[in-house]
């Protein structure tokens, strides 16, 4: 990934240069005045000889005064991004990025950097042919709102789970309209908490309903059988991308988005065989999970150095004024198998974020000055979740002390107990419904951590299920649960059982509320959480 400073270009300097250069760009930094590129002065006799952008922009990774602007070309071609605090691109800042080229299926992304804080910024992302050097793909536009120091409230929305269980783009039913929602709320950016796609879950065209109704998926190729190639795992995510709520959406807020086991495929862990699964051919989970990672860093908005993805990282953290840190986390790459995780001491076996992940957890928390700290973990902590019969999926395997993974996750709790860290929330999604969890060491086996909250949500335009047995290691009490009494097992996103997280921050008072909400946008759970002292 790029980062550049822009220097300064006046409009009748940059229309000559354009004019007189082959490939119209002159210096890979500089402000220009006006121009769309699409109405720069090249010669285009069609759009077809344009490049163009088949699937929007999106931003990511905000934090204090920097962020991912990130899109796709649909040919070789280099990156420019303009932005301005004016809709209208009075005074833009125009920004040359790195080409989109083959080996990243055409996707690029760069840092903006230095930019005012609580300032509403607007952009457009512009493609030069990098074989027709004089070409330009018209713009495509986006904004975000970059943190404030102080003096305005913080909202955000969470949630995690897209178009699993069968249930695709439905253009009858308006596609994934959950996005539409989240939007209209306009939120500062969005928390997604993994299963980002279901690259194990092929959709049919068609689903018939309990009622007789029919359910149609909008179906492509790569959508039609479990991804096992690089261009299978690239095609899940362009197919969310077809969906016109996810690309509206994708212009408007900032993603901070982590991983889970669908984007490679069910329950996964590093060293699995899919010995069992007569769907696939390739059967070494590690090659599954490396062509996986390729995808998701590819097609998410998230920064990596020098443009470098195998320096990536998807456990780190993000500042979003003085009210709040984020903290992302990583549990599948570095987890040992799921087992019966009833080891009684700590080993490779026992591992969930990793020795050197929870290290830079415990520094980071202890770093941190603001207000609130929000870690984002893409599985919940203290609800049960089963791979097979005898296995586990998640930190929990059942009521009693700590053993096994949850030896990691006590040990992080007493750090933030002895360490006297306030204000700590866990936000998660993975389990298809929406919940409410205090976590009370007078109720826990294991007491030697400051009580605290952890906030369920989803799915996003998914199978709804649930909801799953809590276990007592770490005392969680049920305050709220989004299920029905009855409710059947994945049930389509046309019943209205999906469900999405909003958490705002007083910019004044300090308090967090936390909200549930449903499909239609109606809060279906709140709760005010003062600061710590």
């Amino acid at each position: 990934m790029e980062s550049h400073h822009p220097s300064k270009l006046n409009r009748r300097q940059f229309l000559l240069r354009s004019a007189i250069t082959a490939g119209g760009i002159i210096s890979t930094n500089f402000v220009a005045k006006s121009p769309v590129f699409g109405e720069a002065p090249a010669i285009i006799t069609s759009d077809k000889m344009r490049p163009s952008i088949p699937y929007g922009v999106a931003s990511g990774d905000i934090s204090n005064n920097s962020i991912v602007i990130w899109s796709r070309s649909d040919r070789p071609a280099k990156m420019i991004v303009e932005y301005s605090t004016s809709e209208s691109f009075r005074n833009v800042q125009r920004v040359v990025g790195p080409n989109a080229l083959k080996n990243s299926d055409f996707t690029a992304r760069l840092y903006l950097e230095n930019l005012p804080p609580d300032q509403k910024l607007f952009y457009r992302v512009i493609f030069q042919d990098l074989d027709y050097q004089g070409t330009y793909s018209a713009a495509s536009y986006g904004s975000f709102r970059t943190p404030p120091k102080s003096g305005r409230d913080i909202f955000f929305v969470w949630g995690g789970d897209t178009a699993g269980q069968g249930w695709g783009i439905n253009p009858d039913f308006g596609g994934m309209k959950i996005y539409e929602t989240m939007r209209q709320l306009n939120p500062d950016f969005f928390i997604h908490s993994g299963d980002n796609i279901y690259a194990d879950g092929p959709l049919q065209s068609e689903v018939r309903l309990d009622d007789g109704t029919i359910w149609k998926n909008i179906t492509t190729p790569e959508k039609s059988k479990v991804a096992e190639t690089l261009t299978e795992f690239r095609g899940n995510y362009i197919y969310n991308l077809l969906d016109e709520n996810i690309k509206r959406f994708n212009a408007e807020v900032p993603i901070l988005a982590q991983w889970d086991d669908h984007e490679t495929t069910n329950n996964w862990y590093p060293g699995e065989f899919l010995l069992s699964d007569d769907r696939y051919t390739v059967k070494d989970v590690n090659l599954l999970a490396e062509r996986a990672r390729q995808a998701f860093l590819e097609y998410l908005p998230i920064g990596y150095p020098n443009n470098n993805p195998d320096k990536a990282k998807i456990y780190r953290s993000f500042k979003h004024g003085l009210l709040l840190d984020i903290f992302m986390l990583d549990e599948r790459t570095y987890r040992g198998p799921n087992t019966p995780n009833n080891q009684p001491v700590p080993s490779k076996e026992t591992d969930f974020l990793s020795r050197k992940q929870l290290q830079w957890l415990k520094r980071q928390l202890l770093s941190s000055k603001a207000t609130w700290k929000v870690i984002a973990s893409d599985m919940p902590l203290g609800l049960i979740v089963r791979d097979g019969s005898t296995d586990f999926e998640a930190w929990a395997n059942g009521d009693g002390p700590p053993l096994g993974r949850e030896l990691e996750l006590a040990d992080l709790l007493r750090f933030i107990k002895n360490k006297n860290i306030q204000n700590v929330v866990w936000l998660t999604a993975d389990v298809h419904y929406a919940a409410a969890h205090y976590y009370d060491p007078a109720k826990a086996q294991f007491t030697d951590f400051k009580p605290f909250w952890e906030f369920v949500a989803g799915p996003l335009n998914s199978g709804t299920f649930g909801p799953n047995q809590l276990e007592n290691t770490f005392g969680p009490q049920l305050v709220f649960q989004s299920l029905p009494p009855g409710t059947k097992a994945n049930r389509p996103p046309s019943e209205g059982l999906q469900f999405f997280g909003g958490v705002k921050i007083d910019a004044y008072t300090k308090v967090m509320t936390v909200t549930l909400r449903n499909l239609a946008g109606e809060i279906v759970y709140s709760l005010d959480l003062p600061p710590e002292a």
